[in-house]
């Protein structure tokens, strides 16, 4: 593989959103990226990482797990932190879209059997994707300046003070054993890292894959600003990396 391929994360899932063509930008400055000689030197650090550790994970993960079982730890950990959109659908006044998370949420928990199944779907409580994050700019706050991250990826100032809040929502973060919290976390990342595979193709036909991932990357940001949805009809506009 390429070594531009760096856009995935160890603790966290990296989104973005790209259209389906080839993206051809321009290396002219970005009102967005006032520090964009640090970021390219924090992307190259990522990039080499995951050239070192994350993708050698990533491809023995693939071989050892069958898809169909990678489904179902996808499903789970869906399901595991879906509070955090149930908590920012109501801090947005979502009551509805609320209430059918908690409804989505319960269901999957009991007869989807923890998660590992997603049978909510099928009665029509689609996955959707609410952050503290997107809250902020449903209030109005700024977006703030864009910013690379070792190990963590691209951010805004205000999606990374959204992440901090959106950890105390979240059941995994209360789960006491410490080995089994990080090792929970760790089998996350790794699967946000393998769905990040039928990808590479479009970033290496990028005419610079730093611009392109950052540009995607705010381009979803206030995609899901708008709406929080993520379904079938949007997905090969909208792609979920770790986001990863």
């Amino acid at each position: 593989m390429k070594s531009s391929t760096t856009v995935a994360l160890f603790f966290i899932l990296i989104t973005l959103g790209t259209s389906g063509c080839s993206y051809q930008g321009s290396l002219a400055p970005d009102e967005n990226d006032p520090y964009e000689e640090i970021n390219r030197s924090l992307y190259n650090f990522n990039e080499n990482l995951d050239n070192v550790v994350l993708e050698p994970v990533a491809d023995s993960y693939d071989l050892i797990l069958p898809e169909i079982l990678q489904t179902g730890v996808q499903n789970f950990f869906n399901n595991a932190n879906y509070p955090i959109t149930i908590t920012n659908q109501l801090l947005q006044g979502k009551l509805s879209d609320s209430l059918e998370g908690l409804l989505r949420f319960t269901i999957n928990t009991t007869i989807g059997l923890g998660g590992l199944f997603d049978p909510a779907s099928n009665m029509g409580f689609m996955l959707k994707d609410e952050d503290f994050g997107q809250t902020l700019g449903v209030w109005g706050f700024d977006q703030g300046p864009y910013l690379m991250s070792p190990l963590l990826g691209p951010y805004t100032l205000r999606h990374a003070f959204g992440d901090l809040v959106d950890n105390v929502f979240s059941p995994l973060s209360y789960i006491d054993d410490t080995l089994t919290k990080y090792s929970f976390k760790l089998i996350e990342k790794v699967q946000d890292r393998s769905d990040l595979s039928v990808l590479e193709e479009e970033l290496y036909s990028s005419f610079d894959p730093y611009q392109y991932i950052r540009d995607s990357y705010i381009q979803n940001r206030k995609y899901k600003i708008e709406d929080g949805l993520i379904n079938d009809e949007l997905e090969d506009d909208f792609i979920d990396f770790d986001d990863f």
